[in-house]
């Protein structure tokens, strides 16, 4: 049975924007609410996803470099991920070892985002990712004029 996971950014909650609409529009989709810092929040994750597997992850944000901790140790279980403007750019504060992922990686990121540089982002996309599709939008960090256009029932298929 597939999983879906919305994972929001550092500031977010299950009630913001994009955890709303993903609510509204996938009833069954996961989508917890992460407080404190990088272990802990790492730990509720491998707790919530502990018995899921064939899993989709879409993280925005701290939530997309969270999303690619969690495929780094569980890569097997997860079958794609939508990341929007993820701060793998913070990759280097992860205590275990950068490996590369193989999982079909879908990114989207905001030309005039000025809270995640496409400049750090794009190098640490391309050497942790071995399945990558980059897609730079004009928008800025939110992805608010982006979010909603994009093909959610193919991403997340």
């Amino acid at each position: 049975m597939i999983s879906r996971i919305f994972i929001h950014g550092l500031e977010s909650s299950d009630k913001g924007t994009k955890a709303v609409f993903f609510r509204e529009k996938y009833p069954h989709m996961i989508i917890p609410t992460f407080t404190g810092n990088l272990p802990e929040r790492m730990e509720k994750l491998n707790r919530i996803l502990s018995n899921k597997s064939d899993i989709r992850i879409v993280g925005s944000s701290f939530g997309g470099l969270m999303a690619a901790l969690f495929a780094m140790e569980n890569g097997s279980r997860v079958k794609r991920m939508i990341l929007l403007a993820p701060a793998i750019n913070m990759i280097g504060l992860a205590p275990q070892k950068q490996k590369k992922i193989s999982v079909p990686i879908c990114i989207y990121h905001g030309r005039d985002d000025e809270v995640i540089s496409l400049t750090d982002i794009n190098p640490v996309a391309k050497r942790i990712f071995t399945d990558l599709s980059f897609n730079i939008v004009d928008d800025d960090h939110f992805l608010h004029k982006t979010f909603k256009t994009l093909d959610w029932d193919v991403l997340l298929a």
